[in-house]
């Protein structure tokens, strides 16, 4: 499980189960499942999300 620090920036990350990508906000209010096979890939934390997924880019 990994645990990254983004300030109000979008995260593209990778499902661990089926390898979907999909981009989230980096501070995630609510938990956040993946699009397609339902995991869950973020949790929030009251500030920092816990992202619990592969994290290919942060986008500006």
């Amino acid at each position: 499980m990994l645990q990254r620090e983004t300030t109000s920036k979008f995260v593209k990350i990778r499902c661990p189960k089926c390898k979907n990508e999909q981009i989230i906000f980096g501070k995630v209010s609510s938990v956040v499942d993946c699009l397609v096979c339902g995991k869950n890939v973020a949790e929030p934390t009251g500030g920092k999300s816990r992202i619990k997924s592969r994290v290919l880019e942060v986008l500006e």
